[in-house]
């Protein structure tokens, strides 16, 4: 069988096995076997529909009826890939995905001239301009945002290479790399 940390949590699945629905709705009396259950359901009645689906913008009560949505878009195959297949969660989604094909970066840094394919990566780099940046490269001097990116860029200079793949025995300096890379087998 199943098992629990928590003993609220027990209690809470046994519910689901013995039909027992202590919690009911004031609105129209409708029963749940939970308090989470009837707090989802009584955003029905106020007309609240905070979780939004980042491709068609339909709202949802719970988060539970958006992912039931979103399986919509994704069976449909509505933001596929032509290229490799891939099947993303919205249009803006796949417009960035696309420009791993193209080869477009329409993000240029005023800074330095570095051309990103995504604002969001744009703008984690202008952070690396800033003055004071808390993490610099000893052997280069560039700056970095954050440690684990400061940990990542010096594998350049040492060529250190931690992450190998099972299936080809081929390195890589992020697992963030090797995890694009096995994609490919």
């Amino acid at each position: 069988g199943k098992s629990f940390s928590r003993g609220s949590s027990l209690n809470r699945h046994r519910r689901v096995h013995v039909g027992e629905k202590p919690f009911a709705c004031s609105g129209c009396g409708k029963r749940f076997p939970c308090d989470s259950s009837l707090k989802s359901h009584q955003k029905t009645h106020l007309g609240e529909k905070p979780y939004k689906c980042p491709s068609c913008e339909k709202s949802f009560t719970s988060t539970k009826s958006l992912r039931k949505h979103c399986k919509i878009h994704l069976e449909n195959g509505a933001y596929r890939c032509s290229e490799c297949g891939k099947t993303l969660t919205s249009n803006s989604a796949l417009i960035i995905h696309r420009r791993i094909h193209t080869g477009e970066r329409p993000y240029s840094c005023p800074e330095c001239g570095k051309n990103f394919m995504a604002k969001k990566s744009l703008n984690k780099h202008r952070k690396s301009h800033m003055e004071g940046a808390a993490f610099t490269c000893p052997e280069c001097g560039k700056n970095l945002t954050s440690n684990s990116t400061l940990i990542i860029h010096r594998r350049i200079h040492t060529g250190e290479r931690p992450y190998q793949c099972p299936e080809c025995g081929k390195s890589f300096m992020a697992n963030k790399s090797l995890s694009k890379h096995r994609k490919s087998h």
